[in-house]
């Protein structure tokens, strides 16, 4: 298995999370320790089980931990929309909601391609 940052899953998603913290930089200081934290710890929380899943020596344990991360996507995804909701964010919405959409793909494909190589065994 690859390291953890050879992966371009792990790449995008800490890519991502600079593109998160920029996008929160602009909520409403109330929001600090609400909504802003609950986006940026789900977004964190992306790369951050994927690169402990790549670090098992197990493909089951990575899988397990490519699901909390694809757990992730979703939370934030909630998120997300709960921010423009509140008028948070609105310019970068559409762009942000299709690379998180994108990363969650790459997730499920991930997935997909270590169950097929157990099965090959």
């Amino acid at each position: 298995m690859k390291p953890h940052h050879k992966l371009e899953i792990w790449q995008r998603s800490i890519d991502f999370v600079s593109r998160i913290y920029k996008v929160t930089e602009t909520f409403p200081d109330d929001e600090k320790f609400g909504l802003t934290s609950q986006i940026r710890r789900a977004a964190i929380s992306i790369p951050s089980n994927i690169a402990e899943g790549a670090g098992r020596n197990s493909p089951k344990e990575f899988i397990q931990f490519l699901g909390v991360a694809q757990g992730s996507t979703a939370e934030l995804e909630t998120q997300l929309i709960i921010a423009r909701n509140l008028n948070y964010i609105n310019k970068d919405y559409d762009k942000i909601m299709q690379e998180l959409d994108g990363i969650s793909k790459m997730i499920i494909g991930l997935i997909k391609s270590i169950r097929s190589r157990k099965s090959d065994k």
